[in-house]
């Protein structure tokens, strides 16, 4: 057979390879060191659909095998989305910087035990209502702070069985431990003058007074008699 002919090869060569045989070389040389070098199981755009091909979410391509994706991960178009994708993120991650709220240090305080209390129960004669009066004493509070109180259903204590008849009224201040009143689950009266609290800076004395809400409380007074004319 005649070889002279060919451009570029003599007797015994195979010829120069066309653009097409070296681009095809090319991506069996990468897909070969892609699959010795690259753990596809890590790699976050590889995804296998359901019909049991293999697409790259950050190209948007679809391959049939695993050395197909492989061989498109080492190809130009990948690694300049890659690039791309990288410098987005760079410039995202300083930009948080500026956007991140100010850290607050959570203070800790050793606990002295429990405050001193009082508490009273009270009828409120007019209404029928009945009221419960509490005096805490904070004498070591740390400056600048102010008591804490809240409600809480049985539910969402930890320390017995939930048990819908009852609820709690927790007060707290640093450094003292959080105490924790029971008292029945009726309705507060949240409405003006039935709820209200009030801290003594200079005592140290936190009072707070609720009424539970009554039927009785919707019946009006009776109206008092002049103070010249005597009662009946």
């Amino acid at each position: 057979m005649d070889y002279q002919h060919r451009v570029g090869s003599k007797t015994g060569g195979g010829g120069v390879a066309s653009y097409s045989e070296s681009s095809k070389d090319r991506k069996e040389r990468l897909k070969k060191l892609a699959m010795e070098t690259i753990d596809i199981t890590k790699d976050p755009y590889f995804m296998k659909n359901h019909l049991g091909q293999y697409e790259c979410k950050l190209c948007l391509t679809i391959h049939n095998t695993e050395g197909s994706y492989l061989a498109h991960t080492q190809g130009k178009k990948h690694q300049s989305n890659l690039a791309q994708r990288a410098a987005k993120e760079a410039s995202e991650t300083q930009m948080l910087p500026a956007l991140e709220k100010p850290r607050v240090d959570i203070k800790k305080f050793i606990k002295i035990g429990r405050p001193g209390y009082k508490v009273t129960k009270q009828r409120d004669t007019a209404t029928g209502q009945h009221s419960l009066f509490f005096q805490v004493d904070y004498p070591e509070i740390v400056d600048g702070l102010r008591p804490r109180h809240r409600f809480m259903s049985a539910y969402e204590q930890r320390m017995e069985a939930p048990d819908k008849a009852w609820q709690f009224l927790l007060f707290a201040a640093e450094p003292y431990e959080t105490i924790a009143f029971k008292i029945p689950s009726r309705e507060i009266d949240k409405s003006e003058g039935k709820l209200w609290t009030q801290w003594n800076n200079e005592t140290k004395q936190f009072f707070l007074q609720f009424h539970f809400k009554s039927d009785y409380s919707q019946v009006p007074a009776a109206p008092l008699p002049p103070k010249d004319m005597p009662p009946r």
